[in-house]
């Protein structure tokens, strides 16, 4: 059973949209294993069934960190169903969910970030994102510390806006980069989510923005994350990242197999790299 603990909102009056919580013991193990596996998913609001095809995949996994986007909480659609924490209840594990503000008092609840982890996650920073998108919108980032043994890790879980100028953009993934400066230049870090960089000049925007942050990734520029059908046609785009510092990637996989969402799972297998410095950009192009 998960225990929900509401934390505390840093960011605007609305509390309530950040929530963390986890089994009441930890499930893990103290010891941190050899190597990590690492998932990034936009589950596109996925619930009932597909929640549960999306459990058992990530299960198969045996994830250390996953990171979720459009991760409904009490919206209609999901028949008001929490699906963070029923997620984190079907994988036994620790959890932290976030959502933007509502444009109008009278709008649902937003979709979310979430990020979960069988390792006890501690300091979750909901980031209101810079910049509003149509009507009005926001966007969010899910910060955290996840301790995995005597190591700590700072994971982020990031959906930016699709339809906004580039410059924007960027701006949106350097406020999540703002968070981790607040922390020591050796802690390792995971940036990763859906960055809506459909355009491709801002997929070479974003490479430049987490590649001068002393990040890594494995995953190439011209792999699409995203398919969706239109009438004929097959559109695909690379929508969604893992970036690394700190750790090396010894493989990873964009599951095109996969289909409950029209976004496909990354995964990365790491470890972390001995001497604890920033990871060299030697990552395909």
């Amino acid at each position: 059973m998960v225990t929900l603990v509401l934390a505390t909102d840093l960011y605007s009056q609305q509390a309530n949209l950040l929530e963390t919580g986890g089994p009441s013991k930890s499930t893990s193990s103290t010891s941190v294993p050899a190597e990590l596996t690492i998932v990034s998913y936009n589950i596109r609001w996925r619930a009932g069934d597909q929640l549960k095809q999306i459990a058992n995949w990530l299960k198969k996994k045996q994830p250390a960190v996953i990171a979720l986007q459009e991760v409904d909480r009490a919206r209609q659609r999901p028949g008001r169903a929490n699906t963070a924490r029923a997620l984190a209840e079907q994988l036994g594990m620790f959890y932290a969910w976030a959502a933007p503000p509502s444009v109008k008092a009278t709008d649902e609840e937003e979709t979310g970030v979430e990020l979960l982890s069988p390792y006890p996650i501690k300091d979750a920073a909901r980031i209101v994102l810079p910049n509003q998108g149509p009507g009005g919108r926001s966007r969010v980032a899910l910060g955290a510390t996840i301790k995995m043994g005597k190591m700590d890790v700072r994971v982020y879980s990031v959906h930016a806006e699709n339809r906004m100028a580039e410059l924007k953009k960027v701006e949106q993934l350097n406020a999540v980069l703002a968070d981790l400066d607040r922390r020591p230049k050796s802690t390792p870090a995971i940036v990763m989510g859906d960055f809506n960089t459909w355009e491709p000049a801002m997929v070479d925007r974003a490479r430049e923005v987490f590649t001068k942050a002393g990040f890594i990734t494995p995953f190439p520029d011209g792999r699409a994350t995203f398919q969706r059908k239109i009438v004929f046609y097959n559109l695909e785009l690379k929508l969604d990242w893992i970036w690394l510092r700190g750790l090396e990637s010894k493989s990873f996989d964009i599951d095109r197999s996969f289909t409950v969402s029209d976004h496909f799972p990354l995964s990365t297998t790491v470890t972390l790299k001995q001497n604890g410095e920033p990871s060299v950009d030697d990552s395909p192009k």
